[in-house]
């Protein structure tokens, strides 16, 4: 029994709901009683599985999970505090796990160490080079003391300039090869025809150095001066030290500022971070020239839930919070471009409780010429940012013609999605309205259109979290009756991130051959348990930033409280199938399975609902009605793709 699995065993899920003051009663072998993290007190939506241990809102919140994710939620604590907490109340001793040895630490300080003489030398090249001097102080408006501050240097052009100054200075090739500065020539033949295996990686270029969030020196982001080089700006490979996806350039200098103006903004350039500060703004951060992640998100989190995203002006950074709408994938999908994914961003905010909004910049300006221009305008772009939805409908219609129905349809049918997955209600009300103003539509035949299904682009059913299974589920609304067995849900989930973890690249085509029969790609609330979904973020994450070592960058990310779960997933994957397509079909099968299951149980219990709502006179119970026609076709769908999986076998 794992950590995890023997807290659980010890904790009443019951007990503790109810000690944080949730009166509940029984409803079957079940519990309701009113949700604790909205204002509700007239329909009992709340929802206990004793058997399982989990809970779920089917009310307003539309939020579910464990006992650690109840703990979380109620009392603002991540994975690891959760875990701590429970685990002391259980009385489990929680063993802990040796992430970093002395002999690494050590061996940490020494690559720091070295990139703090890196920064010397670079920044020699640069005083000693007038025309990269002239560049930043006339083209970039850097002041003498701004460029001192921020550690900016030059790389001179030549492959072996830096390799020579710090070996002869007694530094080895391998330090340098592990610090980031040097790179590996690919192939033996490089290596006989010339003096060195490696060479220098930043070459003829701008360089910054980037810390993390306590000062200490991390990586390089270094940029072009020929602006026929590529790409136009390049960062130190991934390190022990420097992780792309948990760095935020400037956070060290900004942590204060940020906390002060309880607020922090994010822009998509070192320069502009550094132009930004040098204007007295010093709330700003960048980061690393990729997607915005979820571990970047909980590092601002601890100074402020109050985010604005500045775009710079070009189509692709207008749109940018676009990106993972199918209509604007296209434009969007730029090797080396800056992607903020709307869905994903809108999750942050309901899981990170977070204020986000999004400012765009006026003609043709990068956020440095702004402040050039005019020091106060930039501060009233910020104070005029606005939020991701609002913006995403504004850049949609932009340029169309809203009286096409069939523009209207295609609006439609990105925004809603959006919106339903706001966790405030009076919120999902309002951008509701504001749409069907913009739309120049009825509200009512937005909701209709939502109720039915038929626009909705990657959100065909509504994101309900759901519980684990108890041992049966009957189910009669679907096309025939259904009785599912359930008492392997567990395992189906464990198996689904067991395959992913040690071959995460199925996972594009898992989604691909989820699509094909109409349903939507595999996501973290297909789990029920907070490490598997934890898991799961990671391994996509890993996918969707093109890591070319999945496995280390899950293992390395993971909090230490659950690097024993990922060992365990390491030893089962090994036994695996070997042949892919029988893995996939495999995978499908278990997505299929978990969702069949979920859909279910929430029929079941939306019925019970909704009984109560019809007795008390509640006019929720319609709404409940709903839902069950809802899930309803999603059972119906998850048959047909069953069926299709089966005919497709035959062929």
């Amino acid at each position: 029994m794992s950590t995890i699995d023997e807290i659980k065993s010890k904790i009443d899920i019951v007990d503790l709901v109810s000690e944080a003051g949730v009166k509940l009663r029984h409803a079957g072998k079940n519990y309701t009683g009113f949700c604790p993290f909205h204002d509700n007190k007239h329909s009992p939506a709340f929802v206990v599985w004793p058997e399982t241990g989990t809970w779920r809102c089917f009310g307003q919140c539309n939020e579910g999970g464990d006992i650690f994710k109840f703990v979380m939620k109620r009392e603002g604590l991540d994975f690891k505090e959760a875990l701590q907490k429970l685990a002391a109340r259980a009385g489990v001793e929680l063993k802990e796990y040796q992430r970093e040895t002395p002999q690494q630490k050590e061996a940490y300080e020494n690559l720091r160490k070295l990139l703090e003489d890196a920064i010397i030398y670079y920044r020699s090249h640069l005083f000693a080079n007038k025309n990269i001097l002239d560049y930043l102080h006339e083209k970039r408006g850097l002041n003498d003391s701004t460029i001192e501050t921020f550690g900016l240097g030059y790389a001179p052009a030549g492959y072996d300039n830096l390799l020579n100054h710090f070996t002869q200075r007694g530094y080895s090739e391998q330090d340098l090869i592990d610090s980031g500065l040097l790179s590996v020539r690919e192939s033996e033949s490089q290596i006989s025809s010339l003096q060195s295996r490696s060479f220098d990686r930043f070459r003829n270029r701008i360089m910054i150095p980037i810390r993390d969030e306590q000062g200490r020196m991390a990586g390089f982001g270094a940029r072009i001066v020929d602006p026929n080089d590529i790409p136009k700006f390049l960062n130190s490979p991934e390190t022990p030290i420097f992780s792309k996806g948990r760095l935020l350039y400037g956070l060290d200098r900004a942590r204060k500022p940020i906390r002060t103006a309880d607020q922090a903004v994010i822009v998509e350039g070192y320069l502009d971070v550094i132009a930004l500060h040098q204007a007295g703004y010093e709330n700003v951060v960048s980061p690393m020239g990729t997607a915005l992640t979820e571990d970047q998100m909980r590092l601002l989190k601890k100074f402020t839930r109050r985010i604005v995203l500045a775009l710079d002006p070009d189509t692709a950074g207008q749109k940018a919070v676009l990106r993972g709408l199918d209509a604007a994938r296209s434009a969007m999908d730029k090797e080396g471009e800056l992607g903020f994914d709307a869905r994903g961003l809108l999750r942050n905010e309901s899981r990170l409780q977070a204020d986000l909004r999004v400012a765009t910049m006026p003609d043709d300006l990068d956020p440095d010429e702004i402040v050039a221009r005019d020091k106060d305008e930039w501060k009233k772009l910020i104070e005029d940012a606005k939020p991701i939805v609002t913006h995403v409908m504004e850049t949609l219609a932009a340029g169309q013609n809203i009286n096409d129905p069939k523009v209207k349809n295609r609006i439609a049918a990105q925004v809603l999605p959006l919106i339903e997955d706001l966790p405030n209600a009076l919120e999902r009300d309002t951008y509701r309205q504001a749409l069907a103003r913009m739309l120049r539509v009825d509200e009512r035949s937005l909701l209709a259109t939502q109720a039915q299904g038929g626009v909705l682009s990657g959100s065909k059913y509504p994101r309900v979290r759901r519980p684990r299974q108890v041992e049966k589920t009957e189910v009669r609304e679907s096309t025939s009756p259904v009785t599912v067995s359930v008492s392997s849900s567990k395992a189906v989930e464990e198996y689904v991130i067991g395959v992913l973890f040690r071959k995460p690249e199925l996972l594009y085509r898992l989604d691909r051959s989820l699509q094909e029969f109409g349903l939507i790609a595999l996501t973290a609330k297909d789990f029920d348990y907070t490490d598997n979904q934890m898991l799961f973020r990671l391994i996509r994450e890993s996918v969707e930033q093109d890591k070319t070592e999945h496995h280390d960058f899950v293992v390395d990310s993971l909090p230490e409280t659950l690097q024993a779960r990922s060992q365990e997933l390491v030893k089962e994957a090994e036994k695996l199938d070997r042949v892919e397509e029988k893995l996939l079909e495999e995978l499908l099968r278990g997505v299929i399975k978990l969702r069949r299951v979920a859909a279910g149980e929430n029929i079941n219990q939306l019925r019970f609902l909704q009984e109560e709502a019809h007795e008390s006179g509640d006019a929720r119970a319609s709404s409940y009605q709903d839902l069950v026609l809802q899930h309803t076709r999603l059972l119906r769908d998850l048959d047909q793709a069953h069926r299709k999986m089966a005919v497709k076998r035959l062929e």
